[in-house]
């Protein structure tokens, strides 16, 4: 088949280039620029890089238009109501889903490695109590490669897939533990008996002084939400670990480079904006001031956890994730609750309001998870931890696909300079 090419044309006369045209499976073309440079001189500008493709992928396909999430191909629907989080996480690692004695070899090895080294749990003494869960999560994280160093030759498979056997089963641990320290509680250790879900769950709200039953419809409803954040293509955390990665970071440093990006209240700490903007409003009475101001160009009001950045259509996420947080509210009793009400009038005016929906302003994602967090008493600082515990299986998937790809290179982009001209330097005695 002839090879389909771009045309690069220029107004001064200079002679045109062409480009290669590359396709995938589904999705937009795009042009192979990689030459550009030396056959012109010239780089493109791309802030954000929101018209870039930075690598080759087949992990995960987003369609915003549409609102379509695909893991490996497969419907975000079908699986987050069909599936557990770690079936979900084997088809993400591994590209296909398991079939039964895959599926149990695969939990077994994840439960046999939730425990961490017991000389990390010193590790937390060295944070402030109040410290924020994002900046202990980040150091802990980091500190797993003095631990387990003997898995962290990147060149090597074997040891790529023991450290994400690793990091997948021991950040629950280290997620909860997080919250204990944060809390003064002592920390509670794993139970091979447990599901995924629910030794997280009992490692978070479990005490020496009584047993902890977890309740089938909470541990479906953070199963669902660890589903919907497992991965979301080429967002800002993920490229932070595919760069760490580019440069030969073991996989624990890339990992924390990613929670790190994750803290960002523009990433994944939208879900904690979202509580902090229910608190800031207070009372139903308060809202149509509040949404006035959100319409007025200059009421400096935003109404977070509506709308995104990818999706111009209803997030696929926030329609999975709104029927399970009602689910949550009505077995917690919790529909009187003032703030949950606050949250469900919004969700209403939002769904109702035509400035909203002409705009797009669905309630994504983050509005239903901060909702169900808030009903479960999680702390609002412990959402995005709760998040990178769910991303952490999209980035080792990223980072391990970025290893094996024989087109990797480090990560370097370029600049527009807009500084200073060469000049001679001028003695101190000598400047005006």
């Amino acid at each position: 088949m002839k090879e389909k090419l771009a045309t690069l044309s220029f107004s001064d006369g200079s002679p045109s280039v062409d480009f290669p045209v590359l396709g995938g499976t589904i999705g937009p073309e795009v042009i192979d620029v990689r030459s550009l440079y030396g056959k012109t001189g010239k780089f493109t500008y791309d802030p954000g890089f929101m018209s870039t493709a930075s690598c080759r992928s087949n992990i995960t396909y987003i369609d915003g238009d549409q609102g379509i999430l695909l893991y490996r191909g497969f419907p975000i629907e079908q699986l987050a109501e069909k599936c557990d989080f770690l079936e979900v996480a084997y088809l993400i690692l591994n590209g296909e889903l398991p079939n039964k004695e895959q599926k149990l070899e695969f939990d077994g090895i994840v439960t046999r490695h939730s425990m961490v080294h017991e000389q990390l749990s010193r590790f937390y003494s060295g944070f402030r109590r109040d410290a924020h869960p994002m900046a202990v999560m980040c150091g802990v994280v980091g500190a797993l490669s003095a631990f387990y160093h003997d898995s962290i030759n990147i060149y090597d498979e074997r040891s790529r897939d023991i450290s994400a056997f690793r990091l997948i089963a021991k950040l629950p641990t280290i997620t909860a533990m997080t919250y204990k320290y944060n809390m003064g509680q002592p920390f509670m250790y794993p139970k091979n008996k447990l599901s995924y879900t629910d030794n997280f769950l009992y490692m978070m709200f479990g005490t020496p002084c009584e047993e902890y039953v977890p309740n089938p419809v909470i541990s479906r409803a953070i199963d669902r939400i660890l589903i919907l954040h497992a991965d979301h293509e080429q967002n800002a955390s993920t490229s932070t670990v595919r760069l760490a990665g580019s440069t030969g970071a073991n996989p624990f440093a890339c990992i924390s480079a990613g929670i790190a990006s994750l803290w960002g209240p523009a990433h994944g700490g939208a879900n904690e904006a979202v509580l902090k903007m229910l608190d800031e409003i207070g009372d139903i009475k308060n809202i149509p001031a509040f949404i006035k101001r959100v319409k007025e160009k200059d009421g400096h009001a935003m109404l977070m956890g509506f709308g995104h950045r990818v999706y111009k259509n209803y997030d696929p996420r926030a329609k999975l994730i709104q029927k399970t947080c009602h689910e949550v509210l009505e077995e917690l009793d919790m529909k009187d609750n003032k703030l949950i009400k606050l949250a469900m009038e919004l969700e209403r005016i939002a769904l109702s309001d035509d400035y909203f929906i002409k705009r797009k302003l669905y309630p994504n994602v983050d509005f239903y998870s901060g909702i169900v967090y808030k009903a479960l008493g999680i702390p609002v600082s412990m959402y995005t931890a709760i998040f990178a515990l769910a991303r952490t299986v999209g980035w080792i998937a990223q980072w391990k696909e970025l290893i094996a790809d024989p087109e990797q290179k480090i990560g370097r982009p370029r600049q527009l300079f807009t500084g200073a001209t060469p000049r001679d330097f001028v003695p101190i005695g000598k400047r005006k």
